[in-house]
C-alpha cells in the first residue's frame, strides 16, 4: 500500500501477549507510529512486504523465537530491529544484539520511550546532507554517501548501524571517541549507563573487518575511555 507524504513510520510489532501488544499499538499510534501486529514469527513474515520501516520483536515468542526471527530478518536485509523483552540479563541482551538487533528496550515498556528509539533509528537511516569524502583506514575504503566499505575492491557487508559506527570512528582520525559520544552519534540518544549495546556492535563489526577479531588492529579499545581506529 502506497503511503502519502504526511503519514508517519510503520512498525511491525511481534508480541504474543495480547494485552501488551494492544497497549503498545495504541501508545505508539498516539506517538504517530502506525503498527502492524503479529503474535508470532510465522504471522510476522508475510507482513514485512507491507512497507514496514522498523521491526519491534519480543524474544519469547511461541514457535520460532525472537532470536531466530532477528537472524532471519537480518539475513533478508537491513530493516532496523528493536528487541522488546522482559529479559534484562546481560547474556540475554547480548544474545539478542548478536542475533542482529540494532537496539533493545526492556519491559515494562513506556510507549513514548519506544517511539523515541524508533524515531532515532529512522533518523539515522534517512540522514541526508552533502556527500562526504572517501575515507580510508588500514586496508579499508569507506564511501559514506553510498554506505559501502571495501577491502581490495571487494565489498564487506555491514548493517547500517555497523557502517555508521565505523564511519564515526574513522572520522575521529585516530582520536579516542568516548562511549557516550558514540551512543549519541550512532544511536541518537543520551548515554543511559549501559554500554552493552555499543560493545556488542563493536564486536560484530570487528568480526567483519578485522583479520583477527580477537587481536584487533583497526578498531582498538581504550579502556575506561572508548574506542579509536588505528590510522
Amino acid at each position: 500500500m502506497e503511503r502519502t507524504e504526511h503519514e508517519g513510520p510503520r512498525a511491525l510489532l511481534v508480541e504474543d501477549d495480547d494485552r501488551i501488544r494492544r497497549v503498545l499499538t495504541v501508545g505508539l499510534a498516539d506517538e504517530g507510529i502506525e503498527v502492524r501486529e503479529a503474535a508470532s514469527a510465522e504471522e510476522a513474515l508475510p507482513l514485512l512486504d507491507d512497507d514496514v520501516d522498523v521491526a519491534l520483536i519480543d524474544l519469547m515468542l511461541p514457535g520460532v523465537d525472537g532470536m531466530a526471527l532477528c537472524r532471519s530478518l537480518r539475513e533478508r536485509g537491513d530493516l532496523p530491529i528493536i528487541i522488546v523483552t522482559a529479559r534484562s540479563d546481560t547474556d540475554d541482551v547480548i544474545a539478542g544484539l548478536e542475533a542482529g538487533a540494532d537496539d533493545y528496550v526492556t519491559k515494562p515498556v513506556v510507549p513514548g520511550e519506544l517511539a523515541a528509539r524508533v524515531r532515532a533509528l529512522l533518523r539515522r537511516r534517512r540522514a541526508g546532507g552533502q556527500p562526504r569524502r572517501e575515507l580510508v583506514v588500514a586496508d579499508l575504503v569507506l564511501r559514506p554517501e553510498e554506505g559501502v566499505v571495501t577491502r581490495a575492491g571487494e565489498p564487506i557487508a555491514l548493517t547500517r548501524t555497523e557502517f555508521r559506527l565505523l564511519t564515526e570512528l574513522v572520522e575521529g582520525e585516530g582520536r579516542v571517541v568516548s562511549r557516550e559520544d558514540l551512543l549519541q552519534r550512532v544511536w541518537g540518544y543520551d548515554y543511559f549507563g549501559d554500554t552493552r549495546l555499543l560493545d556488542v556492535h563493536v564486536r560484530r563489526l570487528r568480526r567483519k573487518i578485522e583479520q583477527d577479531p580477537d587481536a584487533p588492529s583497526v578498531v582498538l579499545t581504550v579502556r575506561g575511555h572508548g574506542y579509536r581506529v588505528q590510522p
